[in-house]
């Protein structure tokens, strides 16, 4: 069982990495993008969908984390 749970990941890693080259390869054409006033020179449109994906993989674990960490702080009350 093992074995085939091994295969099954290898298979689905390799669909995903062909996924990713072929929208790399579609994706060719230059673009700049501009935003709040800063401006990138001319790029792939590629490279700024898989930056943006690769940012938001690490910014939402990191802002679950943080949500998570404050709601589980005690609240102290203070009676007077």
């Amino acid at each position: 069982m093992r074995g085939v749970k091994r295969v099954a990941v290898v298979l689905a890693v390799l669909i995903v990495a062909l996924v990713v080259v072929a929208f790399v390869l579609e994706n060719q054409q230059g673009v700049s993008l501009s935003f709040l006033g800063l401006a990138t020179g001319q790029m792939p449109v590629s490279v700024f969908v898989v930056v943006a994906l690769i940012v938001g993989m690490l910014l939402g674990p990191l802002l679950r984390v943080l949500v998570l960490r404050r709601r589980s702080k005690p609240v102290s009350v203070v009676r007077g």
